[in-house]
Parts: C-alpha cells; sequence; structure tokens
C-alpha cells in the first residue's frame, strides 16, 4: 500500500468528520443529519475498496458491512437511545462504544473463524 493512499484516506475522513460537525455547530441541523445518515465512511471506503480490490470484494464487504451494523451498530445505537436520559454524554457513549466493540469483535470473530463472507 502507497503511503500516498494512506494519507488521501486519512485527510478524505478528516474532511467528512469535520464538515459534519461544522454543520451541525452552524445549526445547519437538516444537512448534518443528512451527512450522518449518509454511510460517508462506507461510502469513501467502498470507492478506494472497489478501486483496489474490485466489484467481487465490494460485494462481500458490503455484506460483512449490511450484517455488522445490525449485529454491533444498532444496539449500539440503542445503547445511546436508552442510556442518555440517565447519563451524561461520556457514560452514555462510553458504555455505547463497549456495547459495539463487544458485539462487532464477537462478530469479526466468528466472520474469521467460519469464513463467512469471504
Amino acid at each position: 500500500m502507497l503511503m500516498t493512499n494512506i494519507i488521501i484516506y486519512f485527510v478524505t475522513g478528516g474532511i467528512v468528520t469535520t464538515a459534519i460537525v461544522l454543520l451541525e455547530e452552524s445549526g445547519l441541523r437538516l444537512l448534518s443529519g443528512l451527512a450522518t445518515l449518509m454511510p460517508v465512511f462506507t461510502l469513501i471506503g467502498y470507492f478506494f475498496i472497489g478501486e483496489s480490490r474490485g466489484g467481487s470484494a465490494l460485494s462481500h464487504h458490503a455484506e460483512l458491512v449490511l450484517v455488522g451494523t445490525l449485529v454491533a451498530w444498532v444496539p449500539y445505537m440503542l445503547a445511546v437511545i436508552y442510556l442518555a436520559p440517565y447519563h451524561d454524554t461520556y457514560t452514555t457513549i462510553g458504555i455505547a462504544l463497549l456495547v459495539f466493540f463487544v458485539l462487532a469483535f464477537a462478530f469479526l470473530f466468528f466472520v474469521q473463524r467460519f469464513g463467512w463472507f469471504a
């Protein structure tokens, strides 16, 4: 992998994240919400995966992400929804991230162990 590619990936992700936060801070909640709901990082990653590894790899990765979203991301969001009214932001996000990482690592362990989405 070329260092140039790594720098491009890093800068692209940083620009997108910054844009989302700036839109929210500027009171443009509709745009920041749309940008947040869009699978921005997946979209960017898919351009790079498709270019470097082709359509078959992109398709398998999309299958992995779809199932992984249901397994790890949905419970993460549910944890934020249910914990936020009762805890401060850092506690809520910390617990939700713990839920996400435990489920994501378990999911990826089984994916690797059983060769799913290969």
